[in-house]
């Protein structure tokens, strides 16, 4: 195989290249939410809207992260639009072992049982519709049943394995 000077160097498939190639793609960051024997979470860059009607959106979760066995039997979960001032928020979220819903995270009983984070710019809760296996995840799909689109400031993006903001 030849590649063209234009198109560079091609690489073997592997989780890295994906890994790789993905960090050149900017994502919003959302925390999914859900209420089990306890509340858990995780920050997301793999939410989509999906459909208008009825409203769904999408995310995936991988099935070895804490949060999974929560999300594998909740009924309802929030998805949280995070702004640029919350990258610590986003940060905590991410990480491993972290007491994600203690002090100083912000956040309430919302619909559904389902934790509510404060200060976010949108969030919704969202009826799970279906965990459709993906490798080493599940993609859910959720009909979204309340929500609030209100919050002010601008979307946090990830992008080259950091937090960032939208710059003009």
């Amino acid at each position: 195989m030849t590649a063209s000077p234009e198109l560079g160097t091609p690489h073997l498939t592997t989780p890295d290249l994906l890994r790789s190639v993905f960090r050149r793609h900017a994502a919003g960051v959302a925390v999914i939410t859900a209420h089990g024997t306890r509340p858990v979470g995780f920050t997301a860059t793999s939410v989509t809207s999906v459909a208008a009607e009825p409203p769904l959106l999408s995310f995936g979760v991988g099935t070895g992260s804490s949060s999974w066995p929560v999300l594998s039997e909740a009924e309802h979960v929030g998805v949280h639009i995070l702004g640029e001032h919350q990258q610590e928020l986003a940060a905590t979220f991410a990480r491993s072992g972290a007491d994600r819903f203690a002090p100083p995270t912000r956040w309430r009983t919302g619909p559904h049982g389902v934790p509510v984070l404060e200060g976010v710019l949108a969030w919704t809760v969202c009826r799970v519709v279906a965990r459709v296996p993906a490798g080493d995840h599940r993609v859910v799909l959720a009909e979204v049943v309340a929500g609030d689109p209100t919050g002010a400031g601008r979307p946090l993006l990830y992008h080259q394995g950091r937090f960032n903001g939208l710059r003009d």
